[in-house]
């Protein structure tokens, strides 16, 4: 990773303890003084939010072993729920915009963009000293209504370098990292390259994903450019054949200079898989740090659809699960940030995607629905204790 990069990467995640890490390690570049005059000045939250039983949060834990932790958040729900703001704001140095940077939210009409979620979002982040992330800038999913009558393969470049020029730019300078190609790998589709079968793909081929990292660069050369994507995470013959066809789009782009910084790893898990290999996920993520890349955990959680009923059994197996997961990704040290889809069980996507069918609330997430600590947390803190400081910045 070259030096200018991991200034950058050095200057976001550094927070009241990480910039401490970050300076040490920069004295020996002769970087030190741009470091402290850029990076950013960090408050604490607002002192109606007092830390829950005492313990530090998860973001000064992530922070001591230069970590970034924060999760996905909708602003209509930090606005209403002022307790689970404070919340999100005590434990969170990263703020994730789950929906509303999706073309859908974005873009009502072909001509129209709406940045009023995107806008609500960084305003909270800002006001309590997080950074922010982008998600997502090309997917196949969350599309508007209009995408698929108005787009054709004479203007779908246009549309594409629009939207990236338009949304990047409007938050350049501001975002930590953006999402710019979410879930394009499907080798299960038996297509060449293991490329999906998308809208995109049929408008612009298997280009788009160069040209998208392309354009988000040119829109905003500061901010970290990360391909997402799941299912890479246990030891299956369906996640090794994700694993290697990621591995080698990843090995595709850098070989063609393209602009890309990370791999997002989401790591949506399930409580009721046991195939764990940490010999082959590290060798993973060791050969994806080869290629001079940061590792992000982007959208974690432990479904417990197939768990006990037993909230006690549950919460275990759950937490479990984490501990177990992460302890085999914070090995590797080029993964800097983990990230949960969502902060807590109030409110989390597998309500509705992954029900139990008893009946009962889902428990996937560090806070119960009360935004009290749960076992989650615990494994998570501990996890966090227990790994190595990163070093931000190497030769």
């Amino acid at each position: 990773m070259n030096r200018r990069l991991l200034l950058r990467s050095a200057l976001y995640s550094a927070t009241a303890a990480t910039a401490l890490v970050a300076c040490d390690q920069l004295k020996k570049t002769g970087l030190v003084d741009t470091a402290i005059a850029q990076a950013p000045t960090v408050q604490s939250p607002a002192a109606a939010a007092p830390p829950l039983q005492g313990q530090p949060s998860l973001k000064r834990r992530a922070a001591a072993k230069g970590l970034l932790y924060g999760a996905a958040a909708q602003p209509q729900i930090l606005t209403a729920e002022p307790d689970f703001a404070n919340s999100f704001a005590r434990e969170c140095a990263i703020l994730v915009s789950e929906n509303q940077l999706k073309w859908e939210a974005l873009r009502p009409t072909p001509t129209q963009f709406n940045f009023a979620g995107g806008d609500a979002l960084l305003a909270f982040a800002q006001q309590h000293q997080m950074l922010f992330r982008g998600h997502t800038l090309v997917w196949h999913n969350a599309l508007p209504g209009w995408f698929r009558e108005t787009l054709t393969r004479a203007n779908a470049r246009h549309f594409l370098q629009e939207h990236i020029a338009t949304v990047v730019g409007r938050y350049a300078g501001k975002v930590h990292s953006w999402d710019v190609v979410n879930e394009a790998i499907a080798p299960e589709e038996n297509r060449p390259r293991g490329v999906r079968h998308t809208p995109w793909l049929e408008l612009l081929g298997a280009d788009y994903i160069q040209l998208a990292f392309q354009m988000a660069h040119q829109a905003d050369p500061q901010a970290l450019l990360v391909y997402n994507d799941y299912g890479l995470d246990y030891d299956t013959v369906q996640d090794a054949s994700k694993r290697a066809a990621v591995l080698r789009l990843l090995e595709r782009l850098k070989s063609a200079n393209v602009p890309i910084h990370a791999l997002g790893m989401q790591a949506h898990l399930w409580g009721s898989e046991t195939r764990f290999s940490p010999e082959k996920l590290g060798q993973f993520l060791q050969q994806v740090a080869d290629l001079d890349l940061q590792i992000f955990i982007t959208e974690l959680d432990v479904a417990d659809v197939e768990l006990p009923a037993n909230v006690a059994e549950r919460d275990r197996l759950v937490a479990d699960h984490y501990r177990r997961y992460l302890d085999i990704v914070l090995a590797q040290p080029a993964v800097t940030a983990v990230l949960t889809w969502g902060l807590s069980d109030r409110h989390t996507w597998l309500t509705s995607f992954q029900p139990r069918p008893d009946g009962l609330p889902v428990r996937p997430l560090p806070l119960d629905q009360q935004l009290r600590r749960k076992p989650a947390w615990e494994a998570i803190a501990a996890a966090f204790d227990a790994t190595s400081v990163r070093q931000l910045l190497s030769i």
